[in-house]
Order: C-alpha cells, then structure tokens, then sequence
C-alpha cells in the first residue's frame, strides 16, 4: 500500500470506486477526470494532457474511442486510442469543458490542469471517505488488474496499457491472497488419495470456483 508516496498504488474495490465517486468526488470535472484514469487504464499525466478534440466531436458528442497522444505517453512510444465504454461516457456527457477549451482538464492558468493538483484533488476525496493508500496510479493498476482477472489476454491488455513489453506489464498486477490460496486448491485433482480417473468433488470444484469466478 502506498504511505506518504511510497510503496505501491492500491488496487481498488468495486465498492471503494464507488464511494470515491459518489461521496469522494464532489463535481463533474473530477469524476470525469478520474473516469477517464479507470476506464481507459492511462496514466495521469495521459489523462492531463488530454485534448478536448480528443474526446468530443464539434457538435459536443463523445466520440466513440478516445484518443492518447503519443507526444503526451511515456516514452512518446505510440498513440493509443481506447474505446469509450457506456460508463466513461455517461461521465464525459455530464461534463463538458468550456466553450473554445484546448485541453479537455483547463488549468486556472493556460494549460492544462497539472498531476499535482490531480493528485490533491483525488487525496482530498478519499480523505472524505477514509480510504488510505490510493494515488492516481491506483485507477490503472486496479483496471489492468480487473481486465487481467477477467481472462483478458496480457497482449490485449498491452495495448489499451501502452506498457513496452509484457514484463512491464505484469509488475502493474496484483496478485490476491485468494487467487494463490484458489490455485493452491487446484492441486487437488493431483491428490494421491483419490482413485484414478475420479474427478473432483463438487465441494472442491466450488472452492476453486469461489477464487477463480467466470
């Protein structure tokens, strides 16, 4: 867990995304902003930088796949471009930036709004709830450790993370206790007890089930 900027972004509960944006988050701009961190896995600075032709079309719609630069990606790798799930664009349709806005995140000055004052926006939130440990970076490592939980192939994932190798990627995962305890489970149907041929028993398939959910 991450203290005082150290240590590793927390991996965040459904129920704990929740309460950040229904009681954390206190208008549309910072839901919108942190929606797009969860819904597309991107980095804060990625986020910042976003630009407002990025995300909406002339007419104000929400374009179906959102835009990251690849001047604005670490590394200046590649630009990505993610598709806008239902649930990110309900957010970026309650929220709007100004009339004639280059960057989809204003700062009070020009520009965009910085990765400092994202960060202190999102601690003040999760001080509201009394959530400890998160930091922007949580938003990324709880969505490319859902997708990863989820079955979705680490290549696929590679893309919408934008990580330069796998190995890269695979840092980012979190592991849970249930998950080792799950596949230690597994290792049942190797138990010399049992006869050959006999399968497992529908007690140890629901415990390994209960780890492992479709």
């Amino acid at each position: 867990m991450k203290i005082n900027r150290h240590g590793r972004a927390k991996v965040l509960t459904q129920s704990e995304i929740q309460l950040i944006f229904s009681d954390g988050l206190d208008n549309g701009r910072d839901r919108a902003l942190f929606g797009v961190c969860l819904f597309s896995a991107c980095r804060i600075r990625e986020c910042c930088t976003l630009f407002t032709q990025d995300i909406y079309t002339p007419k104000g719609n929400v374009r179906p796949r959102l835009v990251i630069r690849k001047a604005n990606t670490k590394g200046k790798l590649a630009t990505r471009s993610i598709p806008v799930i239902e649930d990110l664009r309900r957010l970026l349709t309650e929220y709007y930036p100004l009339a004639g806005e280059i960057y989809l995140f204003p700062g009070r000055s020009d520009g965009h709004i910085s990765e400092d004052s994202a960060a202190r926006i999102l601690r003040v939130a999760c001080q509201q709830v009394d959530i400890f440990g998160v930091s922007s970076h949580s938003f990324r490592r709880t969505a490319l450790t859902q997708m990863s939980n989820a079955g979705i192939p680490l290549r696929v994932i590679q893309e919408i993370s934008g990580h330069r190798n796998l190995e890269q990627l695979q840092r980012y995962l979190e592991v849970s206790d249930n998950q080792v305890l799950g596949a230690a489970a597994s290792l049942a149907m190797l138990s010399p007890v049992a006869s050959n041929g006999v399968e497992l028993d529908t007690n140890q398939k629901l415990e390994i089930d209960s780890y492992y959910p479709l």
